[in-house]
């Protein structure tokens, strides 16, 4: 979409709730609801999937409900004191599905209303990356969805210092250890391809994974009440992954 919320140029970005506060109104408005819509729109989407609604009313449905969020006063009311904005969220699009499908389907997608930009296919591959079983619920795909979301974005934030330090070569063969551990044969193949020793490449690796854990918290810490709630809400999100 072309909005990311790490831009240094996009003065309303400090939290998720300041960008909500953006999002009700003023020249900023538009660019915070496509932010918001790139960070919220897959686990938003596997929900209305979930749901019952093909590929393509789920679309639909999914760009109406932040089209709505920006036309209405929605996201003017949220609290951040009331809680994590996942769960407000979910609770606003129950409200969307309920009372507004029927007048989405009307619609022709896009018309009358702000366009959104949000890829189909990507959409899609998003909702057919994890294997569903007959139990999984809606709510449950909503948050393995947005576990997935965060750890994506932790990985991207992370990703992307490297490669502004010249190291984007080291990150991607380093990249594997943040989900397992790299065989000892790994470990002397890196080092070999880029003239380091063994224990470099160890150190490296160290410091790589309690980066991504910093920045996984970092990208907690815009959706919760207070800096407290980061580690429950960690340990939940991975419970949902599992």
């Amino acid at each position: 979409m072309g909005v990311s919320v790490r831009n240094p140029g996009q003065k309303f970005i400090t939290t998720r709730w300041s960008l909500i506060a953006a999002a009700t109104g003023g020249e900023d408005a538009r660019a915070a609801l496509a932010t918001l819509c790139e960070v919220y729109w897959p686990p938003c989407y596997a929900f209305v999937r979930r749901n019952g609604h093909d590929a393509d009313a789920a679309l639909d449905l999914t760009q109406g409900f932040f089209t709505r969020l920006l036309e209405g006063d929605d996201l003017s009311r949220v609290d951040r004191e009331r809680g994590r904005f996942r769960s407000w969220l979910l609770a606003a699009l129950k409200h969307h599905l309920v009372h507004d499908w029927r007048r989405e389907q009307a619609q022709k997608r896009g018309g009358g209303a702000p366009h959104l930009s949000i890829d189909a296919d990507a959409a899609e591959s998003q909702y057919n990356l994890l294997e569903l079983s007959h139990d999984v619920t809606p709510e449950r795909l909503f948050e393995r969805h947005w576990a997935l979301s965060l750890l994506e974005r932790a990985l991207a934030a992370v990703r992307e210092e490297w490669r502004r330090m010249g190291k984007s070569a080291l990150f991607e063969r380093l990249a594997g250890c943040l989900t397992s551990d790299l065989e000892l044969t790994s470990y002397q193949a890196i080092a070999a391809d880029f003239g380091l020793t063994g224990n470099n490449v160890k150190v490296t690796v160290h410091r790589l994974r309690q980066r991504y854990r910093a920045a996984l918290h970092e990208e907690i810490s815009l959706t919760v009440e207070s800096d407290d709630a980061v580690e429950a809400e960690l340990r939940y999100l991975l419970a949902a992954l599992g």
